[in-house]
């Protein structure tokens, strides 16, 4: 996702559920303050990493992602 000048990815990310509830992310971040991670987890974020990160860790993350919508298909709905 492209992110508008001036705005983070927590903003990014909020404004794209507007869009797209079921949306998940992962933030990737060199300016991560403690409140913009809650705030990033608490709107739905998967992951938030600290930049330097490294291939494996981002794959871990798309893996957890990924994990997470096939549960979200297979669970039964209320």
């Amino acid at each position: 996702m492209i992110m508008d000048p001036g705005i983070n990815g927590r903003e990014t990310y909020s404004r794209a559920l507007v869009i797209r509830p079921e949306q998940k992310a992962i933030i990737v971040s060199g300016f991560a303050q403690t409140e913009e991670v809650l705030e990033a987890k608490r709107l739905g974020t998967v992951q938030f990493l600290r930049k330097p990160v490294s291939i494996e860790k981002i794959g871990l993350a798309v893996k957890k992602a990924l994990g997470m919508v096939v549960s979200a298909k297979q669970s039964p709905q209320l």
